[in-house]
């Protein structure tokens, strides 16, 4: 009993500490509202069986292994063994936290308890304040203590990202102590913090924007969450340190800088961001947010709300390469955009935020475990008639499944709002809600998007006056409220809430009812592509379930990438004839189900297991035939050139260089007019795979036209002298062995030519 005691007078502490200021948009805590029977509700459940297939030993592995305990049981392989050790860790506390509080299942309160456990004697054997799992931990940090700084995009002294990879253990630290109060987890939160403090005191503010250029996840809002537990300004000032001004100063300035950059490097930062301006009233910084906000989410973001293509922005005005590339949206960048969201719709109340929010959680989120075998999609190509990848328990430790354990575990978070007296209902989702402060219980009833209404019965103790705001979503045609089975035309509009204020009794009842049309959506970029759309429901078509290699994925580097044939975007379906009556075409069959010739579109979240069709091109007919040819030959010839690739690394670009071994020494990266490149005034090198010994002609393609006095190659530390340049491509053709790397030296220390593309390829 007197356990109980303790840990309810813990919880209502984290509670008063974290009360929000009184007149602002507030959520409810995740275990206030149940989820009823919905495609929500089965995510949830296949997402918690998934969390129960891993080991916490074997992802703790990494963090006893640094701080020189024996191992439990042996680690996880993929990239908890190849440099990103123990970054699922820190997901998996956060995981556990949230889906213990939306399910109340007890093992996973003894999983989480467990698992801070071990990190607390982790950290004590350390006996610095320090606990990770990042490989050669206490020497990479030494290092940096002592002003030894050498990064790029995602290495920091050759070491893979790892202030991203510790923010994990941040965030779940957090989340374990806000929402289930464990006090441990609070005291490992602090000491690390505390260590993160005493290791950057020697620093100068451009040593740690030097860092800063490293993919570090949201360490800065992580810093100032603890700053909000303890209230102690060395947190907070601390959090500020950490923000990255190359990416804060031009969102200020309202400057668009994101092209090209690594998108989901820049989402948490952003998230930070405006975690501090709420904490300092710093204007400035919040508009920063805003502003970066609206120009992912409406300019560079696709049907499903997902963005970026093989994980960077793209141009805003050509999404040709993600309509070509196997490396569509990632779903990380979507797990952070709502977390963005959630996060000004909270400080603003704004409900605009919320059509950003639905949208990419019914189509991207939802869409992104498998429903029924489980497992998480890193990529989501919108490349017509390709297909995604789902991850497995044993064998994928991506950042995707990461996000992905969190992602499934927390969809009751905003279904409801509060503000004062006030509940607003935000989304038409089965469920739930408790507000036990005000004797109140809502029981949402809807099978929505199926179904165009909602039903809502109210219990109350107490007859109870208050306003029950309604969300008006944009996509609503027709939309009416019904109070006992009267129709309501006395309400306010509140930033498109509909708010009916009365004195409410225990049964009353709310019926929402609406009308939904389906619709087409055109890319940012003004092309001919068009997806078609129901209410917030993106609709696709299935294709083909034939060549879905690697559909479960394996434990290899890249097993999270569709390598399936690319089926030629000439032979995807397009919409021929004329434009003004495109929406003629679909045909109902039933609702949300649409027969479009000889395809049949349905909500993209049903679709898995199969190659699909999400966009469309549409022509006329002159323009059809005019296009035809030139797109076969472009298309024939890029098919043909990835038919003879062996390997190939896009300088520059995050994953490919991490898949390729990447290292080096005065080197920096960048991209001109989407084209990514690397260069270096020391050297950089890679590591390719000619698998057979398939591959003789290697070719180096830069932006610039080529001068072989600048630089130099070397193949296993062998100098080449026999090469060919003609403009801005190299040649080099040899016998190259199985695995082979290759470096490129700058010469008297000046930059070397900037390299985009290091192809491999078979005569």
């Amino acid at each position: 009993m007197r356990k109980n005691i303790i840990t309810g007078l813990t919880a209502l502490f984290v509670a008063l500490l974290c009360k929000p200021v009184a007149g602002q948009m507030q959520a409810f805590e995740l275990n206030q509202v149940k989820l009823k029977p919905s495609p929500f509700q089965n995510a949830r459940d296949i997402d918690l069986k998934y969390i129960l297939a891993l080991d916490p030993d074997r992802l703790l592995a990494p963090y006893r292994i640094d701080a020189g305990l024996p191992e439990k049981s042996p680690r996880y392989g993929n990239w908890e063994s190849i440099g990103l050790d123990g970054h699922i860790a820190g997901h998996y506390l956060s995981a556990l936290a949230m889906m213990y509080a939306s399910t109340g299942n007890k093992d996973l309160k003894k999983r989480l308890d467990y698992m801070v456990a071990e990190l607390v004697a982790c950290q004590e054997k350390n006996g610095n304040g320090y606990v990770g799992g990042i490989p050669q931990g206490k020497v990479f940090w030494d290092r940096i203590h002592k002003g030894d700084i050498d990064g790029s995009g995602f290495g920091l002294n050759n070491t893979w990202v790892p202030f991203y990879n510790i923010h994990k253990l941040f965030a779940g630290l957090r989340d374990t102590w806000t929402i289930t109060g464990n006090l441990q987890a609070k005291t490992v939160l602090i000491k690390l913090s505390d260590w993160l403090i005493e290791l950057i005191q020697p620093l100068n503010d451009q040593q740690i924007q030097q860092i800063l250029r490293t993919e570090h996840g949201g360490i800065n809002e992580t810093l100032a969450d603890v700053y909000e537990i303890t209230k102690d300004p060395k947190y907070l000032e601390a959090a500020k340190r950490f923000s990255h001004l190359a990416i804060l100063e031009p969102l200020i300035k309202k400057e668009d800088k994101l092209t090209g950059l690594h998108a989901n490097t820049q989402i948490p930062k952003v998230i930070g961001f405006e975690k501090i301006a709420q904490l300092t009233e710093n204007t400035d910084w919040s508009e920063a947010a805003k502003y970066f906000w609206k120009n992912v989410s409406q300019e560079r973001s696709v049907a499903f709300g997902g963005n970026s293509v093989r994980e960077h922005f793209n141009p805003k005005n050509d999404f040709s390469s993600m309509l070509k590339s196997n490396q569509g949206p990632e779903t990380c960048n979507s797990f952070n955009m709502l977390r963005l969201s959630k996060a000004l719709f909270l400080d603003y109340s704004d409900p605009s935020y919320l059509d950003f929010y639905e949208r990419t959680m019914y189509n991207h989120i939802l869409s992104s475990q498998h429903p029924e075998k489980g497992g998480f999609v890193y990529f989501t190509p919108i490349r017509p008639n390709h297909y995604r990848v789902y991850s497995q328990p044993e064998t994928s430790m991506w950042c995707c499944v990461g996000s992905g354990l969190e992602n499934h575990t927390k969809y009751g978070e905003l279904i409801y709002s509060h503000e004062n007296d006030n509940l607003f209902i935000n989304f038409f989702i089965a469920s739930e809600l408790n507000w036990k402060e005000k004797g109140l219980l809502i029981a949402q009833n809807t099978n929505f998007p199926y179904e165009n209404s909602s039903n809502l019965e109210i219990k109350l103790k107490k007859a109870k006056t208050f306003g029950l705001g309604i969300r008006k979503p944009s996509w609503a045609e027709s939309f009416e409220i019904f109070v006992n089975d009267k129709l309501q035309k006395d309400f306010t509009n509140q930033q498109n809430y509909l708010v009916i204020k009365r004195n409410w009794k225990n049964g009353d009842r709310v019926n929402i009812r609406f009308n939904t049309s389906i619709r087409t959506e055109t890319l940012s970029d003004g092309s001919n592509w068009v997806a078609f759309m129901n209410g917030p429901i993106v609709l696709a078509a299935k294709t083909s379930g034939k060549d879905l290699d690697g559909l479960f994925a394996d434990d290899s580097r890249m097993g999270h990438e569709a390598k399936g044939r690319l089926i030629p975007i000439n032979d995807a379906f397009a919409l021929v004839g004329d434009k003004t009556k495109i929406l003629e075409r679909p045909q109902l069959i039933s609702k949300l189900n649409y027969k479009l010739d000889s395809l049949q579109l349905q909500p993209f979240f049903e679709i898995h297991d199969s190659r699909y069709q999400m966009y469309f091109q549409v022509f006329s007919d002159s323009e059809y035939n005019n296009l035809k040819e030139t797109r076969r030959k472009e298309e024939a010839e890029y098919l043909a050139l990835e038919a003879i690739t062996i390997d190939k690394v896009n300088c520059g670009e995050q994953q490919p260089e991490v898949d390729h071994d990447f290292k080096g020494e005065k080197s920096f990266a960048g991209n001109e007019e989407g084209l990514f490149w690397r260069s270096a005034r020391g050297y950089f090198s890679y590591n390719l795979k000619n698998k057979n010994r398939k591959g003789n002609k290697l070719i180096l393609e830069a932006i610039e036209p080529l001068d072989s006095k600048n630089f130099d190659i070397y193949i296993n530390e062998t100098l080449v002298e026999d090469f060919t340049i003609e403009g801005k491509k190299m040649t080099i053709l040899k016998e190259f062995s199985d695995d082979f790397q290759i470096k490129i030296t700058a010469k008297k220390d000046k930059p070397s030519p900037r390299f985009s593309i290091i192809r491999l390829v078979s005569l």
